[in-house]
């Protein structure tokens, strides 16, 4: 196994796993990071796909007893499994239906440091402004949320198909906005992302079957476990912080790292791919 290919894959899987669930988007992070590595060729695009199974597989470990639960409950047919996975099921649709929409129209376009660097500032005024409003909180725990919550939250997650926005933080401010506790949104976002992460990631592998070779194993399996173990811990964190803080910390993170981007794009410090 090639050592450099190997530590880029390690650095990638630890990229993902610190931002797939903090409001930051790791999609973003992993387009900017695989520009700086020279790791964003097709294969790398591969990579990134196997590299998401880290982070659902550390959602998984997190809350293998909720899963667990929901799984007894679906087989036993009671009311508060089924309520649980159809909202699930209803919030995937709308980032479903429109990726398959619009998705190749936005990779097209929008997969490029420069819109990334955007899309991370504007998400972050939209951060301020939603945490400035007064928050009225009626749905504590995820298990409160109707059907038409699930769907309001469910095209605030759509939100992510542009680059540098975040599923996670569409989703969690989505929550705010909608009358979610910050526990609850917060949940919320990581429960969902199994479904989309899976789906998305199947699809996506599906796609690129014919970049899929064996001798990629070694260097996707580093990516996958750092991905893992990088991304276990951040769920930690953000549940840890959330309890004493806003998300406004997040936000001025968001505003240096779009505006380091495009400063060190202008100013031809870094040679950002532009086409």
């Amino acid at each position: 196994m090639d050592l450099i290919l190997a530590l880029k894959a390690f650095i990638l899987g630890v990229v993902e796993g610190l931002t797939e669930f903090l409001p930051i988007s790791s999609t973003g992070h992993l387009i900017l990071v695989g520009d700086l590595l020279s790791f964003n060729d097709e294969t790398g695009k591969v990579f990134e796909i196997v590299i998401q199974t880290g982070a659902i597989l550390a959602i998984c470990w997190e809350y293998r007893a909720k899963i667990g639960r929901t799984i007894s409950g679906l087989l036993k047919w009671q009311p508060e499994a089924l309520k649980f996975t159809v909202n699930l099921a209803i919030a995937f649709l709308p980032l479903a239906i429109l990726g398959l929409l619009f998705g190749s129209l936005i990779k097209a376009h929008l997969f490029k440091p420069i819109p990334v660097a955007s899309a991370f500032i504007i998400g972050a005024f939209i951060i301020f402004w939603a945490e400035k409003r007064e928050h009225k909180i009626r749905i504590h725990e995820v298990e409160d949320l109707t059907a038409l919550d699930a769907l309001k939250l469910g095209f605030a997650q759509a939100l992510a198909l542009i680059p540098g926005t975040s599923r996670s933080g569409a989703t969690i401010i989505g929550g705010l906005l909608f009358g979610l506790s910050r526990k609850a949104s917060t949940e919320f976002s990581f429960f969902l992302a199994i479904p989309t992460l899976i789906i998305a990631s199947i699809y996506d592998l599906y796609k690129h079957r014919d970049l899929l070779h064996s001798t990629d194993l070694p260097v996707f399996a580093v990516g996958l476990v750092a991905a893992f173990f990088s991304a276990l811990l951040a769920v930690r964190a953000l549940l840890r912080y959330i309890s004493h803080h806003d998300f406004t910390a997040f936000a001025w993170y968001r505003i240096v790292f779009g505006v380091l981007v495009i400063g060190t794009a202008y100013s031809g410090l870094v040679q950002w791919t532009v086409d």
